[in-house]
């Protein structure tokens, strides 16, 4: 091969519009020893050229991209976790961001897998994975569009879900209760009771459906009101991590509302 075969290799894979490739694949098609395209790497990302990710993985960055030295995570992250073998979709305030909850845009680009993944970042992009041991039915994400293909995330129901769940994570209930407040007119109320019925969150449905009610969006969630009254015996909390003290007590979730919570104003 010519000394160039690493460059060429690269540049092909744009031409072809493939924006990523994998160390292995990069040495069985150039036939480069490995001490020597370690080096080209190495040049090769100093110049925002390319850029390591994770376990082999690179992505190619284009021209438009050289200032910032990195992809939008939309154009890559599939194809990132289906080299890992992981399951995984976008979601929480990502997928929110898609369905049109846009005020609070997201500084990180928000990932659900069944493992414990370490964020990936630099100064540019920071990708941060959240752990799901009940991974959702297929029927509950969408395949979305991008520049590269396509992403899963997750629908606007699970979204919702999603978001009460790993509250402390994403910055709060009132976070989440302003992202609602966009994400709410998406949610159909026979979907969000299709999910709930299959994961087994029952607290987390009675706490969304109380704020979603507190949004103005009870038409959203009489058919999960209904279900939750036949299975909500026992009280919970608004938020777990404070304490009841004198909280009120809302019938229809059999919750005590222990937290004042505040939406910004869209």
């Amino acid at each position: 091969m010519r000394k160039d075969a690493i460059h060429e290799f690269i540049d092909g894979l744009q031409a072809r519009g493939q924006y990523y490739f994998l160390k292995r694949q990069l040495l069985e098609k150039t036939g480069q020893p490995e001490k020597v395209a370690n080096r080209s790497l190495v040049r090769l990302q100093a110049k925002n050229r390319i850029l390591f990710i994770r376990r082999g993985f690179y992505i190619i960055i284009p021209i438009e991209f050289r200032r910032t030295g990195v992809l939008p995570p939309e154009w890559f992250i599939h194809n990132l976790m289906e080299s890992m073998d992981v399951e995984y979709y976008v979601g929480l305030l990502s997928a929110a961001a898609i369905w049109g909850a846009s005020h609070q845009k997201p500084q990180e680009f928000h990932v659900l897998t069944p493992r414990q993944f370490r964020p990936i970042g630099n100064r540019t992009l920071k990708i941060c994975f959240f752990r799901k041991l009940d991974f959702p039915d297929l029927a509950f994400l969408k395949n979305q569009k991008t520049e590269t293909g396509f992403m899963r995330i997750s629908s606007p129901e699970l979204t919702a879900l999603d978001l009460v769940r790993y509250s402390k994570a994403v910055g709060g209930l009132s976070l989440v209760a302003t992202t609602l407040a966009e994400l709410g007119e998406n949610i159909e109320p026979r979907a969000l009771l299709n999910v709930a019925r299959k994961v087994k969150s029952l607290a987390a449905f009675r706490r969304l459906g109380f704020i979603l009610d507190n949004l103005g969006l009870s038409s959203r969630t009489h058919h999960l009101a209904e279900f939750v009254r036949k299975k909500a015996d026992i009280p919970v909390l608004l938020d777990p991590s404070l304490p009841r003290a004198d909280s009120r007590w809302i019938r229809k979730w059999n919750i005590f509302e222990n937290l004042k919570i505040e939406a910004d104003e869209i």
